[in-house]
């Protein structure tokens, strides 16, 4: 059995005239259906009779929804760390993947999603381009390290993976070594600066194709967790409707919702939130323009998308784009941008070298 394909609804403005009755009335929306990145395997949903196979342990979390279809409690961060790592040992052949305790545990088809954009992002005259000739940068690259993962395994491209945090270095590292392919296409880099995002990271001749980032969305651990509690509480009502209870009483474990369901303070906040990382990020991309093709980063809000215009424009970026994506029932942006003329981009693969 699989899920309905994920949709987002965008507002479509209405044309003509109306009546003064009909001008009273808020006007009415149409929804445009978007899915997945056709190229994203997950876009029909998941098989979890496919999955349990080749990750027996799964089954432990799986149950029948009231439409009669396998699922698991979205609410469960074990259940969702089983889900991901069937998910990545059954479409990416990666092995023993996990995290710590109290680390994020990424959604697999939103984060390949980006992957797959990106891909489109640097194709050339239509064409794809795959294996080790492309060399991406992951930026804040968590525990998970799932860019990385996926991006070695889907496009066979090089990463150089980044984070200030030794754990979550240590466990990419620790995956990385159960899956030689990705082994031979990765190299981890712990940021001994946490103020810093590519200086200590990109060497002085060093070129990247494309950079990526997730950014921390919050600009406090009290908001993170507050966001947090909120996510639970919404899934957690969620559940109930479906099963047509009424309560909405909580459980401790809800009330007091564990960290890796929600992630640890460098993936989930910074001082100033997703904002003010897009514009250090941005201010600080300016000094290797010469050194990478694309700058990009997810925006979760869309209103911090003008003011990185405005940076932007400031700091003469040459090419800016704004890539729309679905993850759910929620729209995520990817922000991209190059100080690289675009005449010129046909020719980057000769200038990297």
């Amino acid at each position: 059995m699989t899920y309905p394909k994920s949709h987002v609804g965008r507002a479509k403005q209405p044309t003509g005239k109306r009546s003064p009755t009909a001008q009273k009335k808020a006007p009415q929306k149409k929804a445009i259906i978007k899915t997945l990145h056709p190229r994203n395997v997950h876009q029909h949903g998941y098989d979890f009779d496919k999955l349990v196979s080749v990750m027996p342990s799964l089954a432990t979390f799986v149950r029948l929804n009231p439409y009669g279809n396998p699922s698991i409690d979205f609410a469960d961060p074990q259940a969702v760390k089983a889900l991901n790592a069937a998910l990545l040992l059954s479409e990416y052949k990666i092995n023993a993947w996990d995290i710590p305790s109290g680390y994020l545990c990424p959604p697999v088809p939103g984060r390949v999603d980006y992957l797959h954009y990106i891909a489109d992002l640097l194709a050339l005259k239509g064409q794809i381009k795959r294996g080790a000739g492309i060399r991406a940068l992951d930026i804040g690259t968590g525990a998970n390290g799932i860019y990385p993962l996926l991006g070695i395994t889907a496009y066979g491209w090089q990463f150089v993976a980044s984070d200030i945090d030794p754990v979550s270095i240590d466990n990419v590292a620790y995956i990385a070594k159960q899956n030689p392919d990705i082994a031979a296409n990765l190299q981890l880099r712990l940021q001994p600066n946490p103020q810093a995002i590519f200086s200590g990271i990109i060497a002085k001749n060093e070129r990247f194709d494309v950079t990526m980032c997730n950014p921390p969305f919050h600009r406090s651990l009290a908001e993170a967790s507050a966001g947090t509690l909120r996510k639970v509480t919404n899934l957690a009502k969620s559940q109930q409707q479906k099963h047509g209870k009424t309560s909405t009483n909580l459980t401790a474990a809800q009330t007091h919702p564990k960290l890796n369901f929600g992630g640890q303070k460098a993936e989930l906040w910074c001082d100033g939130g997703e904002k003010q990382f897009l514009a250090n990020m941005i201010n600080q991309s300016k000094a290797f323009g010469s050194q990478v093709l694309w700058f990009t980063s997810l925006v979760s809000k869309s209103d911090n998308l003008k003011p990185c215009y405005q940076l932007l424009k400031q700091i003469h970026a040459v090419e800016v784009k704004t890539i729309e994506m679905a993850q759910g029932n929620k729209v995520t942006r990817i922000l991209a941008w190059s100080f690289i003329p675009t005449q010129l981009h046909l020719q980057w693969g000769q200038l990297r070298g």
